[in-house]
């Protein structure tokens, strides 16, 4: 999103051509892995493929949810930025354009809420409300407290609230929950690392055994009911890893 007003729908993810290149390169070693270590044979190298394109599209959505937690953390230094603002007697429209400025400072010029209040700022200017333009970012990131920010910011002006203590309570809440949250990605970041080990270790049983004894796991490669035990094998232990990391995967 440039500052000339365009909108990005931070749902969707466009990966440079380095990340083109890194992801496929990932992908292809993985299924070269997956080949070599369960199948060994070049038709059914072919077959699996398609994990390829599985594989980039989850490095996609990885990406997607980096960003997503990018914003988070902007957003909420984008509220001091804009209590400091209104505290120092400047109207909303100013306090934009001077959290603009502290952004800047913090992230650069290319960081997501830089230019999204760059984009506020210009349609400030054109009398939409920022309760609108709040909704609206809201939407496009799924940030669930830039929605609910924007959900009281309509209920203030309706009522007439202290916009300094609306802000102080919001920015209490959110530092809240990304502390809950820092907190249990700590308290997560063991049993993460320990799935990740406990995941490579059958691998790399399989792999020992094809490195000291080359024709001892034959049988399983060369017949029709070996192919079926390591499929089964492949199905059983791809389970495992996605259970794994969906237990270790807690969203606050």
């Amino acid at each position: 999103m440039k500052n000339t007003g365009k909108k990005i729908d931070y749902n969707v993810y466009q990966l440079s051509w380095k990340q083109w290149l890194q992801y496929t390169a990932e992908a292809v070693v993985l299924c070269c892995t997956i080949n070599y270590l369960f199948y060994q044979s070049p038709v059914v190298f072919l077959f699996i493929l398609p994990i390829a394109a599985w594989y980039i599209r989850q490095r996609k959505r990885q990406q997607i949810q980096l960003r997503k937690k990018r914003i988070h953390y902007q957003f909420k230094e984008a509220l001091n930025a804009l209590q400091i603002g209104i505290s120092a007697g400047y109207s909303l429209d100013n306090a934009v354009r001077e959290t603009r400025k502290d952004l800047e400072r913090i992230y650069g010029k290319t960081a997501e809420m830089t230019m999204e209040f760059s984009y506020m700022e210009i349609q400030l200017k054109h009398s939409i409300p920022l309760e609108e333009l709040l909704y609206d970012l809201g939407m496009r990131s799924r940030v669930e407290d830039i929605l609910n920010f924007s959900d009281i910011l309509v209920q203030s002006k309706k009522m007439g609230g202290n916009m300094k203590e609306i802000l102080q309570k919001c920015i209490a809440s959110m530092e809240a929950r990304i502390q809950v949250k820092k907190e249990i990605d700590t308290m997560l970041a063991s049993r993460k690392m320990e799935q990740r080990i406990m995941s490579i270790i059958p691998l790399g049983i399989i792999l020992y055994m094809r490195i000291t004894s080359p024709g001892f796991l034959d049988v399983l490669y060369d017949t029709t009911a070996g192919i079926c035990i390591m499929t089964f094998c492949l199905a059983l232990y791809l389970f495992a890893f996605f259970w794994g990391v969906r237990l270790t995967d807690i969203e606050v």
